[in-house]
């Protein structure tokens, strides 16, 4: 949670900005077809919609701004591999030096310093992802005043509410719920929570270009910190609906209805996102399937599909035990305590004994430890 946070509190302007200049109905058509794309996943496609962005207006820093998100993606859909991060902080220093140029010859041009904003705001937000909390501090430090003068120079811009909701809200959050991180924010004035939810909302209905990022953003603020479930899966399913091939979204459709304890439609959206990565489709990675392979062993579990829940459980295992570098993930720890319960339920005491302990043994995570204690001393009973 604290990296979300404080990762999008960074990031700022760390979304599709709204290209502020009134440009040819053309080049507007590509960037919205572009954008889709990449929503959807479909980096050849809007590689190309964004090249044509270039040769129409080499001088303008929108389509290389574009293209470089196109890298974000790419990152995004598998974030523990960092060969695309050269490549991402260099597009982003092209646009960042496009955008200085720009505002020599014009210290009010809104759209370079819109631009330059989200390519900073990008920096920081992929220097959190790697611990750099230092120079993502900086960025943030950076972006935080050409938020503002976007604002005051275009303030019936919806697109730039975009920024300046993500800032309120985060800026407000971190310091209630994370006071640990209070030193990293410093430097920066309050926010206002309900302030930052009006805003990103304006840029999620009547944005131009911020209106995708903006609901995302809404739909991680619903279901992480407000704790509204039943928004969160609305939003969810929109997204899906609109770009079905985005894991991301897809996720959240099955988290949310989690959250809500619809335990057939968990089943069925994970199982889904089983037969994706088993196919190899774009996103559906690994850690994807891990975590799919865990909801439905719960799914099972909640219909006494016993057998069933421990399969999917001891896939989720296997599957940790490739993906987990140093130390057990969470995912490792509560599939090992689920199938200690299971077998509990299915009076198999000795088989239950050998996971709590297993579980005792790994990181803690959520109490997991609590648990198999629990179950050590007195059986699992459901």
């Amino acid at each position: 949670m604290i990296r979300l946070c404080l990762g999008a509190l960074f990031c700022l302007l760390g979304s599709l900005c709204a290209h502020c200049q009134t440009v040819p109905a053309q080049f507007e058509a590509l960037a919205r077809r572009g954008i889709g794309h990449v929503y959807n996943l479909e980096f050849e496609n809007a590689e190309k919609e964004f090249r044509d962005l270039v040769r129409q207006r080499p001088g303008d820093p929108a389509g290389y701004f574009f293209l470089a998100m196109v890298r974000w993606w790419i990152i995004m859909i598998d974030i523990d591999d960092e060969r695309n991060d050269r490549e991402f902080f260099d597009a982003l220093d092209g646009v960042v030096g496009m955008c200085d140029s720009l505002l020599e010859k014009n210290r009010d041009d809104v759209n370079a310093i819109f631009f330059k904003g989200g390519a900073i705001g990008f920096e920081g937000r992929l220097k959190f992802h790697r611990n750099d909390y230092f120079g993502a501090a900086n960025a943030g430090r950076k972006a935080l005043p050409l938020v503002q003068e976007a604002l005051d120079l275009d303030p019936g811009n919806n697109d730039v509410l975009f920024g300046a909701g993500i800032y309120n809200y985060y800026a407000d959050v971190i310091p209630s719920e994370y006071p640990f991180a209070k030193p990293l924010i410093l430097f920066i004035p309050p926010g206002d929570r309900q302030k930052g939810i009006r805003q990103l909302r304006t840029a999620w209905e009547k944005g131009t270009y911020a209106s995708v990022e903006a609901e995302y953003f809404l739909l991680q603020i619903y279901y992480s910190y407000e704790k509204d479930y039943t928004q969160a899966l609305a939003l969810a399913l929109d997204l899906h609906g609109k770009f079905p091939a985005n894991m991301l979204f897809h996720r959240y459709c099955g988290r949310s209805y989690v959250a809500v304890n619809n335990w057939d439609m968990v089943r069925g959206e994970f199982t889904e996102i089983i037969a994706r990565a088993r196919s190899g489709m774009r996103g559906y990675t690994p850690p994807v399937e891990r975590e799919a392979e865990y909801y439905c062993g719960m799914a099972a579990m909640v219909g006494r599909r016993l057998d069933e829940a421990l399969d999917h459980f001891y896939r989720c295992d296997g599957l940790s035990r490739r993906l987990d570098r140093e130390e057990a993930s969470g995912f490792m720890a509560m599939a090992n305590l689920k199938m200690g319960m299971v077998y509990d339920m299915q009076g198999k005491r000795d088989l239950a004994l050998a996971q709590y302990r297993k579980v005792c043994e790994m990181k803690d995570y959520q109490d997991s430890r609590v648990q198999a204690k629990q179950y050590l001393a007195n059986p699992y009973a459901h």
